[in-house]
């Protein structure tokens, strides 16, 4: 059975034990509800709200939190909106031009939900540690600055499915966004005398308390005291509070991204840039014991930064040799003792052609991908090195004649040999330097082939990729490096995304100066601050939409009702217009998403 099929069977059983016990009310006995249809459970508690009243005491400088947040939330109202109103425009575009995105992970509806599990681009271990940190210090913010505005809070709690997911705070609701207006019940013809005792009491009551409101009465029983909210929140406050969740989460993210650029990418360095990705069978280096994966370090006591830094060692060494590399795999080194073989046949094989620049001279000659330099004039072509070293030696406008083995489906003139030659005239080259330019790119995919050793190495550029990361906050400056930022671990700098320093791409990098004790924990440490800065910074923009029933859309409706009040000086048209506009937005927000999510899907049908 499949760790997906029992993670499923756990999962069924857990919502089957949680339905049987909302039904026989026994969850609501120790006051926890089920949130939505999904089995999360919320557990409620009234311990630590005196924790609240605490931290609530420096009023001012809340309020002052609070306000900044309100004008960061307008920010990032503005730049989400602009974000969603570009990104239609675009696919609008797309559907005009007929070249409309086909349909991928990237408008997938299961990865516009932050959900770590659901979202294939969120880590499921980092993606809960964020997740949780996120709700927590939205929710308590909120919860705090409730506090700070004299509006109470009901209870804390955390929020559980299987395991803990989250927090929240439950302000009281009337108190925050004022009493709803219920629609009255009439009493049906058929009432008996207890209901009809019933509904007159309730009448008094909601009487007394609209004379309250109102000034015409003065005393109330103290249940019908308790029943009326003591204060409710001006649109002010109501802001402040709301606006301090989205402030919590950008200070939180700014935080744990100014440690991770910082102390943190400062502490990991590359280790090396050839990684085992391929062992021939019975090779020198799967006789020695070398695996896939593991990351060449030295050889002979001479130090390996790069897969031609291997190749070019290995140009020194004879058949029959004895070689002694030192190679990583999670972080522990090993040493492996290797005898090349005897036989220069077996390792020398060529040098693969992984593509041919296009307007190249190799282009121009017939040269071809899928091809195998064999020569080059009289140097035969033992390795990559031995290729990279001739060329250096070239300069332009010579004529070089290269010997390939050419690939099944060639159709060219061919030697007694079965290999094609190529008279070729190199042009200057296109980097300005004084050798020949040829056009061939070695390798297949970005794969070395090392024959003397029998392995295939990937060189997959960790010290440029680790200095392009560091790079990001110099160019914040700028709208593109708010854009590499937002989209880090969905298209990373081409295309592949950054989840962190986990699996392959860890075997790349090293603990140095303050966190080399820490060994493997740095990758921990860098992998939470990098998702919990992201989600905080997403959940935050998020919730600054001016969409109910998100934060921004309260504020929003708050501010517009208020604009609009100045030139009617009617509340009631206020309040409808303003609902109006707000509610126009929401559904507009609602079906730029869903445009989002099946347009690529129309287009295809169209």
């Amino acid at each position: 059975m499949s760790g997906t099929s029992i993670a499923l069977g756990i999962f069924l059983m857990y919502w089957f034990l949680i339905s049987f016990l909302d039904r026989k009310g026994i969850l609501e006995k120790y006051n926890i509800s089920t949130f939505g249809p999904l089995p999360i459970l919320m557990i409620r508690t009234t311990k630590g709200l005196k924790l609240l009243d605490i931290l609530a005491r420096p009023k001012r400088y809340w309020k002052v939190f609070a306000n900044i947040g309100i004008l960061m939330m307008f920010a990032g109202m503005i730049a989400m909106f602009l974000v969603i109103a570009i990104s239609d425009l675009a696919l609008y575009t797309s559907f005009l031009n007929n070249n409309v995105p086909e349909p991928g992970k990237y408008n997938s509806a299961r990865n516009i939900l932050l959900i770590p599990g659901v979202n294939e681009f969120i880590p499921f271990t980092w993606g809960v540690i964020a997740l949780v940190v996120t709700l927590v210090v939205h929710e308590f913010s909120h919860a705090i600055l409730c506090r700070v505005e004299g509006i109470r809070v009901k209870s804390m709690g955390i929020l559980f499915a299987l395991v803990p997911i989250g927090g929240f705070a439950e302000p009281d609701d009337e108190q925050l966004f004022g009493k709803k207006e219920e629609v009255k019940k009439e009493l049906p013809l058929t009432a008996s005398i207890d209901e009809i005792e019933e509904w007159e009491q309730r009448e008094r009551k909601e009487k007394k308390l609209r004379e309250i409101q109102n000034g015409e009465a003065a005393i109330l029983a103290p249940e019908e005291k308790k029943a009326a909210p003591e204060v409710i929140a001006t649109r002010t406050q109501r802001a402040r509070i709301l606006a301090a969740g989205v402030m919590a989460n950008f200070c939180v993210a700014f935080i744990a991204l100014l440690l991770f650029f910082g102390p943190v990418l400062g502490a990991i360095a590359p280790l090396s840039d050839a990684m085992i990705v391929g062992i021939n069978e019975s090779s020198p280096a799967q006789l020695a014991g070398l695996q896939e994966d593991m990351v060449i370090t030295q050889v002979d006591g001479t130090s390996i930064t790069t897969g031609m830094d291997l190749l070019n060692y290995l140009e020194t060494v004879e058949p029959g040799d004895s070689v002694r590399i030192h190679a990583s795999k999670d972080s522990v080194v090993s040493v492996y003792d290797l005898t090349v073989p005897s036989s220069p046949e077996e390792c020398f094989n060529g040098v693969p052609v992984g593509g041919i620049v296009e307007g190249s001279p190799a282009e121009a000659a017939g040269i071809e991908t899928g091809m195998t330099m064999l020569r080059i004039n009289d140097t035969r072509m033992r390795s990559i090195a031995t290729f990279v070293d001739f060329m250096e030696g070239t300069e332009a406008n010579q004529t070089i004649e290269v010997e390939v083995l050419p690939s099944a489906n060639y159709t060219g003139d061919l030697t007694e040999n079965g290999t094609a030659v190529f008279n070729v005239q190199l042009a200057p080259h296109p980097s300005g330097g004084e050798s020949g330019f040829l056009g061939v790119m070695y390798g297949n995919d970005g794969i070395l082939e090392c024959p003397m050793l029998g392995v295939s190495i990937w060189m997959p550029q960790a010290k440029f990729y680790l200095e392009a990361l560091k790079q990001i906050p110099s160019l914040l400056s700028e709208p593109v490096g708010w854009i590499i930022l937002f989209g880090l671990p969905i298209y990373g700098f081409a295309g592949e995304g950054f989840r962190g320093f986990s699996g392959t791409i860890a075997q790349f990098y090293q603990p140095v100066g303050w966190a080399e004790p820490l060994g493997v924990g740095i990758f921990w440490i860098a992998n939470s601050l990098l998702w919990i800065g992201w989600l905080n910074f997403y959940v935050g923009l998020f919730n600054c939409l001016p969409a109910v029933p998100l934060d921004g859309g309260h504020v929003f409706r708050d501010y517009t009702y208020s604009f609009i009040y100045r030139f009617t000086r009617n509340e009631g048209v206020s309040e409808r217009i303003s609902n109006s506009i707000t509610a126009s937005f929401s559904m507009l927000i609602l079906f730029s998403f869903l445009f989002m999510i099946f347009g690529p899907f129309i287009g295809q049908w169209i």
